[in-house]
């Protein structure tokens, strides 16, 4: 008796915790569109709007992620379950994020402080194969337990 009640109260709690973590989420996304518009703003002003403008995608990036993760939290609090694929679209976010701002970071940096590294773009592109290549086995239909999606109108 004492256990059943232990246990479902347990599962209110962690319900409870899921929930405050859509809202943080909610309320980071918001948060980033924020910072999105004043990096932005900032570049327009000082008349260097391509490299602002990829330093803000970058922000745009850290919303795609929150994005993924909001979905994620969605569908944990309808159906109970994370799937493994959320974890792979983060980390293949997260690689192309690097991707695109560390060439920026070398143009804009004053004085040439940081210098850009071909083997380390280099293991970025293998890393993001290899995303890539996880990505494909994780959601490909025929290695998974889920029913395809309902491709028809």
């Amino acid at each position: 008796m004492f256990d059943q009640k232990l246990i479902a109260g347990m599962k209110n709690f962690n319900q409870l915790i899921h929930v405050l973590l859509a809202l943080a989420l909610g309320v980071a996304c918001v948060m980033v569109i924020w910072d999105f518009g004043l990096k932005a703003a900032e570049a327009w002003q000082a008349g260097n709007a391509a490299t602002g403008f990829f330093h803000a995608l970058g922000s745009l990036f850290i919303l795609w992620t929150l994005s993924t993760l909001i979905s994620a939290e969605m569908t944990y609090l309808q159906t109970g379950r994370t799937y493994v694929r959320v974890f792979v679209e983060v980390a293949m976010i997260s690689v192309i994020r690097e991707m695109i701002v560390q060439p920026v970071q070398v143009i804009s940096s004053p004085g040439n402080e940081a210098s850009f590294n071909p083997i380390h773009y280099g293991l970025l592109l293998v890393a993001l194969l290899v995303i890539g290549i996880v990505y494909k086995l994780v959601t490909d239909p025929k290695n998974s337990n889920e029913s395809p999606p309902d491709k028809s109108l």
